[in-house]
């Protein structure tokens, strides 16, 4: 999740808000990539969560990193629940995921050398005090009193809140992993083209990245767990976002919608406020509870970006947020899924053709579908993995379009990353598939061999 925010000085004006957002337009030539991915921790020995202080800790894994490979840190109260260098930074989820959040890339070829080279060095520090790394959309076997609380105050907060507004929130802060993907806009309507096709496709995210079949030790009945965790989760802040498919959708549109969701925190001198449930509203007025007689700054304004978890977020940029965590090649596919969507116009016009009749239930329906069957799915007569083989297409072209060579002009563009998800359209199945067939096989049942097999 993401650090505290700073700088900007007083909000005076409502204008400043969508002004926040629209400072995010770039010309296409600057347009940039930037991959997330979070994978779980485990002793080795045990196969337990990584507790966060200990010889064998997601402490010692961070100061690993820092004292070998030159990273530097990032503090809060005294503990160590982070690192930066050359523009990304390494970070804690609340059950004590470790989340890369990397540099902004001009290709998908730097962005996967930059995961190579991250997994490289976590697994440097993980082998030699007997811990492993996984990449699943959800923890397998683990239960939630076995997940230790990372000591930032954001989440503390958090933790508070969730039990309040869902049934779900708990289980998605300490046993649910992603990977992401940051893209850039180049104008208002470029943002509101890419948002109508993120927030309308990323139900085929979720069937093609489904990777959490199996939840507290045993089957859930879904192929993807996490998507199934998200939905119930709090209604203020997730979901499909209808809103953006109706006519005069744009930055300030956006920026309503926020106002409407309830805030966290606010962030203060190292410390987190609790603002649980206060308006943003009241507080550009002066007005709110935990800070009176206080006008909020634009580090406010962007921190509370953060606390909205729809299937697509805009900040100065566009997160695509619907696909589980996974195996290497699906954090490169990931981002070349996107990219070819929606970085030539061509390919971006084409899957707006693909969705621009669908209603938001239908846009619901899928999403609800993908995560119970994954490419089996199907809903408002649309067949899932008849609608991920033809958006895939168009990414592919989208993607040779671009053109983007690598290691050094010898492989032409970009397209090899999607050969994970060509062979998911190809044979039908999605990782969760290959995990329960696995489960039901090979390891008769025992889903502890999970960890040897899947491990990074």
């Amino acid at each position: 999740m993401s650090i505290p925010q700073s700088g900007g000085g007083v909000i005076e004006r409502h204008e400043q808000l969508a002004e926040y957002l629209a400072a995010g337009c770039k010309p296409k030539e600057n347009w940039r990539i930037g991959t997330e991915h979070e994978k779980f921790g485990y002793c080795k020995d045990t196969l337990k969560p990584l507790p966060y202080e200990g010889a064998r800790s997601i402490e010692a894994v961070l100061s690993g990193l820092r004292d070998r490979h030159g990273w530097a840190p990032v503090t809060e109260g005294g503990k160590l629940i982070g690192l930066e260098k050359d523009g990304a930074n390494v970070s804690l989820e609340p059950g004590g995921a470790l989340e890369l959040s990397g540099a902004p890339m001009e290709t998908i070829h730097q962005t996967c050398d930059e995961v190579n080279v991250h997994l490289r060095e976590v697994k440097d520090i993980a082998d030699e005090i007997g811990v492993g790394f996984i990449g699943l959309g959800a923890a397998p076997e683990w239960q939630h009193d076995q997940m230790p609380l990372m000591p930032k105050g954001r989440y503390k907060l958090m933790d508070a809140y969730m039990g309040k507004v869902g049934t779900m929130g708990r289980a998605m802060m300490r046993r649910t992993c992603t990977v992401q993907v940051n893209l850039d806009f180049g104008s208002e309507a470029d943002m509101v083209q890419k948002m109508r096709v993120a927030i309308a496709l990323q139900p085929v995210a979720t069937a093609l990245f489904a990777n959490s079949p199996f939840f507290e030790g045993r089957k859930n009945g879904h192929k993807s767990w996490r998507s199934r965790i998200w939905r119930d989760l709090d209604d203020a802040r997730t979901g499909m976002v209808p809103f953006v498919f109706d006519d005069g959708f744009g930055f300030e549109r956006w920026v309503q919608y926020a106002l409407d969701v309830p805030m966290y925190f606010v962030y203060r001198d190292g410390e987190y406020i609790d603002a649980l449930g206060q308006s943003f509203r009241d507080f550009l007025k002066g007005e709110l509870p935990a800070l009176p007689g206080e006008k909020p700054l634009m580090s406010d304004w962007a921190d509370h970006l953060t606390t909205l978890f729809p299937e697509a977020r805009v900040k100065k940029f566009i997160e695509m947020r619907g696909a589980d965590g996974g195996p290497w090649r699906r954090l490169c596919a990931l981002p070349a899924f996107w990219v070819g969507l929606t970085y030539d116009q061509g390919a971006l016009d084409a899957a707006w053709d693909l969705v621009k009749d669908w209603d938001a239930e239908t846009r619901e329906a899928l999403r609800v579908a993908a995560s119970v069957g994954g490419l089996a799915a199907e809903a408002g007569g649309v067949k899932m993995h008849d609608l991920a083989r033809e958006v895939l297409a168009i990414s592919e072209a989208g993607l040779v379009a671009r053109g983007r060579a690598g290691s050094g002009g010898l492989v032409p563009d970009e397209t090899h990353f999607l050969n994970a998800l060509r062979e998911s359209v190809e044979s039908g199945k999605v990782p969760a598939d290959e995990l329960v067939e696995q489960f039901e096989g090979d390891w008769g049942g025992d889903l502890s061999r999970i960890y040897a097999a899947h491990s990074y």
